[in-house]
């Protein structure tokens, strides 16, 4: 008989094998995407100090009100946008980029390629 492993035990395995290759400095601080099933999360971290340094996600009612929906590729991308903006106006333009275990395709991707085209450099 198979025992196959849970996608939520697969993705934090694959996590935690990212995470061990990497962490945010003050230079380069830490760029961590998770997605759930109904909303995307943002957050630049600096893991030297133990601190966010900012975050965005589509819960938030600034973001929510610009959205038609919480879960899909627009909404991710306008995370994207929406971290990186506060990342320059903290001074940051260098990150690490942290996908959470998850695959770089939809929402991930899309996030990650707005947030290069806002200025965040990765």
């Amino acid at each position: 008989m198979v025992n196959k492993a849970s996608r939520q035990e697969v993705r934090a395995k694959k996590h935690g094998r990212i995470r061990n290759r990497f962490s945010g400095t003050a230079q380069r601080p830490r760029l961590a995407v998770f997605r759930s099933n109904n909303h995307m999360y943002a957050q630049i971290i600096d893991d030297e100090a133990g601190v966010t340094l900012a975050a965005a996600s589509t819960m938030e009612k600034e973001v929510k009100s610009e959205l038609k929906k919480t879960n899909d590729v627009e909404a991710a991308a306008y995370v994207g946008t929406v971290i990186a903006k506060r990342a320059l106006e903290k001074g940051i333009k260098e990150v690490v980029f942290d996908r959470g275990g998850f695959i770089y395709m939809g929402k991930v991707a899309a996030l990650a390629e707005a947030a290069r085209e806002a200025g965040l450099e990765f």
